[in-house]
């Protein structure tokens, strides 16, 4: 009886330890997790990691749009995105990318492999130094950049001292070239501005909605009514309304700019 037993018993206890050590691999296989000197990360993490391709799309101001910037990136790039981080109405000069809600997000999300990709790094922001140092965090990070226009891409693959050097170097004139244009149309613009004060021509925008509807939305605001709901009952844009909320007193002097418009 036990010559037939022992045998049965063999073969369930080398069974068992065959389990178990496939339930440790498992869990060394699946083992996550965020280290910024990359040639420390476990290999076997890395073989089953799932990498995401994340677009960051910023525009200036409400009145702009962003659906434009990923068509423009799936159709040059031929890439599916797994998320899309859409910044609205935020500065690229004077608000730094970890400062902005979707900024914060995208230092959060991203991971070793992933893939930002970005119109171009006036996107990310239009100050040089803020640019460059989350550029190359990223890099440390094991993160692909890719850029819409001129389709470039900056990563960490290199060790080649040289080859590292090339690639700051032009993350830098990228940056400074963002920060540059930056400060070129903010000048012109002034300059524009102030000649026109000087002729007693300079108006502003004219004003899409009469000093009606800019009472009726404060009014409306101040009673908690969605910005929706407003511009419905109002007959305005969102985009309008929002600009009446933030800055009435504005929106208040360019009435009085346009004798016609209240």
């Amino acid at each position: 009886m036990c010559l037939a037993i022992c045998p049965l018993g063999y073969t369930l206890a080398v069974f068992g330890c065959a389990l178990l050590a496939l339930s440790v691999r498992v869990v060394i296989l699946f083992r996550t997790g965020y280290c910024s000197d990359t040639t420390r990360k476990d290999n076997l993490s890395l073989e089953f990691s799932v990498s995401q391709t994340i677009l960051y799309a910023r525009v200036s101001t409400r009145d702009q749009t962003i659906e434009h910037q990923r068509l423009q990136a799936e159709q040059s790039l031929g890439l599916a995105f797994d998320e899309v981080l859409e910044e609205k109405g935020v500065s690229g000069v004077g608000t730094r990318l970890r400062e902005r809600e979707q900024g914060r997000r995208l230092f959060d999300m991203l991971r070793y492999g992933d893939v930002l990709v970005v119109r171009w790094v006036d996107r990310l922001g239009r100050n040089y130094e803020d640019v460059t140092d989350c550029i190359r965090e990223f890099i440390k990070r094991g993160v692909v950049v890719r850029t819409v226009i001129n389709g470039l891409t900056f990563d960490g693959a290199t060790k080649d001292p040289m080859q590292m050097a090339v690639r700051d170097a032009l993350i830098g004139f990228m940056a400074a070239t963002a920060q540059a244009q930056a400060e070129a149309i903010k000048e012109a613009q002034s300059a524009g501005i102030q000649h026109a004060k000087s002729l007693g021509k300079f108006k502003g925008r004219k004003p899409s909605y009469t000093r009606s509807q800019m009472e009726y939305v404060l009014a409306q605001h101040a009673l908690q009514a969605s910005a929706s709901g407003i511009a419905m009952a109002a007959g305005l844009s969102r985009q309008t309304v929002y600009r009446i909320i933030d800055n009435p007193e504005k929106a208040r002097i360019q009435l009085e700019a346009w004798d016609g418009s209240s």
